[in-house]
């Protein structure tokens, strides 16, 4: 998830207002000053480049307190990193100019090689370390004996512009990460309660698909924000644990509920007085005003619920047929399925209740291992070599014709292609880093080399430079405009370049100006030209790699816990959304696809344990495993297209026969699993079957 992406969730609904929040003002006001301290203390320190320090407190500006501390920290250590990488490379490679710069531009696609695998903020970190040794070490050629130098003085000036990013956002009126887990769970208990609503009346199709891609991506968004309150305070550890059980929990009720509208049969009467409670509890839950302050009678209603719902219903009298034994199944399985639903929206209430109380014992969770993230290693690789290739060839150029200005243009060719790679569409975000690149240059005209020259000090520099960067930083808080917003602010400052001492010369003024533009351009290019990437591709691939989780599920000795697979496939899913949003209604089935696949896992393991209770018949048991390998043989061996093997029809076959031959309520939960898996089949056949990935 890229940092714009989360920054919206963190701030939806309040930042789709046209106008700024008083949220808005603080950040931004919060944000110049910030700046404007590391930069005063910069020049007090007679740093090289003050700018780099001021710069920096707008690139790691975000609007919660454990977003700015986790891009600062990853910020450092990329620094850090890129700073040791220049040192090395320079002094081995430094007396050769042509070999100095492919083994930067090698660097450099390791390291967007590690940053596409990662998660951001870890990703942003590694993607740093690639260019910031290229901003340190061409400086240097010619003359290594200064890198060590620039490495030291580029690490000082970063590591203050965080500094003084870090405390401004903790102690002037904070937004905290753990206050905004809470705030962002219960707009997402209340999200499901409407999803819910509008799935069992039938509600429009598009609203209800527009809040089941919200859900998804809250969910990552939950995972994303425990991260950064645990760096607020190290007391919110004993507290992000429900954050992760609650996260997997908020994907079962999402799964349940679709489940359930996709399958109603209104005329099942054992059905409609659990689905009308439910119908009920939802429509109530969402319209009641502070409904969630006190969450004790909700979860009590929906205890009610769930234990109805895994009652022993009356059923049909056996007379022997098939009809019989399929009103049966029919029964118990949606009854199964209102029961999940009330159970896991219960255990998501209880999550935001852990996340309210506090404890303070140690949490009996530690030893969870950490949640599951999907690596896409051939766009890793992509990534590289475009990165790699886009910095080598520029730096050719700039060796061959010797454009002193040029210097500037591989830097920001090397920075697009590397810290845009893995965008879900890069070009869309390297065009408006140029957009508000394009914007600044003007601005910074006339204060750099009007203004200021004319009416020096730090005091004019306030005057004129506040007016224009407050609103920028109004345009960073609103998510519609943060890509542009952030590159205006940010290259603001650097064609500004402010000195002590600020002087009329406008031909490097323009002739640097230019050479970052068409960095820029460059990189748009590479991405547009140099292995375009193809998002189908990438949806697919992540499609087979859940069918293999399922196939796993089907086939692997050792039965997984039920979190872990649901951190997988929330994690999965969370891949597959930015992708899926760039295919059109095409992709709609591979995101409806996704989901039944949660509902099909957990199935899956529901069967696995059953092979384990010891009132299972053996026969049953032998029954269930045939269907699992015959199962696990279709998803990883049908492709799309190809009609679908026996594996539904034994489902149904199985679930028949089992209704038939008992009315136990444990051999009934057997039959509506083999039917929930079926129906999910017949639901999306070409998502659960192998793709050309």
């Amino acid at each position: 998830m890229t940092w714009t992406r989360l920054k919206e969730l963190v701030e939806t609904p309040l930042s789709g207002l046209t106008q700024p929040t008083r949220s808005d003002w603080i950040f931004a006001l919060r944000t110049v000053s910030a700046g404007l301290i590391a930069l005063l203390v910069a020049y007090a320190l007679k740093l090289d480049h003050p700018q780099w320090a001021m710069m920096t407190v707008f690139i790691v500006a975000q609007p919660v307190a454990g977003m700015v501390l986790a891009k600062g920290f990853y910020r450092l250590l990329g620094t850090l990193a890129g700073g040791l990488a220049a040192v090395g490379i320079t002094s081995l490679f430094g007396a050769n100019p042509w070999l100095l710069v492919s083994v930067l531009a090698l660097w450099i696609g390791v390291c967007t090689l590690v940053s596409s695998l990662l998660r951001n903020p870890e990703a942003y970190g590694a993607a740093l370390a690639g260019y910031t040794a290229m901003i340190i070490s061409l400086p240097a050629l010619g003359q290594p004996h200064i890198v060590v130098d620039l490495a030291v003085a580029r690490c000082a000036e970063i590591a203050l512009g965080i500094v003084c990013a870090g405390v401004t956002s903790r102690l002037i009126l904070p937004k905290l990460a753990a206050d905004a887990i809470i705030s962002r769970l219960k707009r997402s208990i209340l999200d499901l309660a409407e999803y819910a609503g509008g799935a069992f009346s039938n509600g429009d199709p598009a609203s209800l698909s527009a809040l089941q891609r919200k859900l998804i991506t809250d969910a990552q968004t939950l995972a994303e924000m425990r991260t950064y309150a645990r760096l607020e305070a190290p007391s919110f550890a004993t507290r992000a644990h429900p954050v992760r059980r609650t996260i997997g929990q908020l994907l079962w009720a999402l799964s349940a509920a679709r489940a359930l509208h996709s399958h109603r049969r209104p005329k099942n009467a054992a059905l409609i007085p659990v689905r009308s409670e439910l119908k009920a509890f939802v429509g109530e839950l969402a319209a009641t005003p502070g409904a969630l302050d006190d969450t004790g009678p909700w979860v009590a209603r929906l205890d009610a619920i769930a234990s109805k719902a895994r009652e022993m219903p009356d059923l049909p009298n056996d007379d022997g047929s098939s009809d019989t034994a399929e009103d049966k199944v029919g029964t118990i399985t949606r009854l199964t399925i209102a029961g999940d639903f009330a159970e896991a929206l219960k255990q998501v209430m209880r999550g935001l209740d852990a996340l309210r109380s506090p404890v303070s014992r140690k949490s009996s969770e530690r030893g969870q291992p950490a949640l599951v993230v999907h690596r896409d290693y051939q766009a890793a690789w992509r990534n590289a070599v475009r990165a790699a290739l886009a910095t080598l060839l520029v730096a050719i150029f700039w060796l061959t014709t010797k454009w002193s200005e040029a210097a500037g243009t591989v830097i920001l060719v090397a920075v697009v292609s590397s810290l845009f790679a893995a965008r879900p569409d890069p070009v869309q975000s390297a065009w408006g880093f140029f957009t508000g690149t394009l914007i600044a240059l003007p601005f910074a005209f006339l204060v750099g080399q009007v203004a200021l020259p004319a009416l020096p000090g730090f005091g004019w520099f306030t005057l004129f430079v506040v007016p224009i960067l407050v609103p920028a930083a109004l345009g960073m808080a609103n998510p519609r405009h943060v890509g542009v917003a952030t590159a205006f602010a940010i290259n603001f400052l650097a064609f500004l370049s402010p000195h002590q001492q600020m002087i009329y010369d406008p031909g490097p003024f323009f002739a640097g100006s230019a050479s970052i533009l068409v960095g820029i351009l460059i990189a748009v290019g590479v991405f547009i030209v140099v292995l375009p990437a193809d998002p189908w591709v990438t949806v697919e691939r992540i499609s087979q790699a859940m069918r293999e989780d399922l196939a796993r599920l089907c086939l692997h000795e050792r039965i997984p816990r039920r979190s872990a697979f649901e951190s997988l496939a929330y994690d999965r899913i969370n891949q597959l959304m930015p992708q899926v949003q760039q295919t059109g209604r095409k992709g709609d089935p591979i995101l409806g696809g996704s989901i039944s696949a949660v509902t099909v896992g957990l199935e899956v393991l529901r069967l696995r344990h059953a092979q384990l209770n010891s009132a299972v018949p053996h026969e049953t048991v032998e029954s269930i495993g045939n269907f699992l390998r015959g199962l696990a043989r279709e998803l990883l061996f049908r492709r799309p297209g190809e009609p679908q093997t026996a594996t539904v029809a034994v489902a149904r076959q199985y679930a028949a026969s089992i209704a038939q031959r008992s009315d136990r309520l444990e051999m009934l939960q057997i039959a509506a699993s083999l039917r929930v898996i079926a129906a999910a089949m017949e639901d999306y056949p070409d998502f659960f079957a192998k793709g050309r990935a």
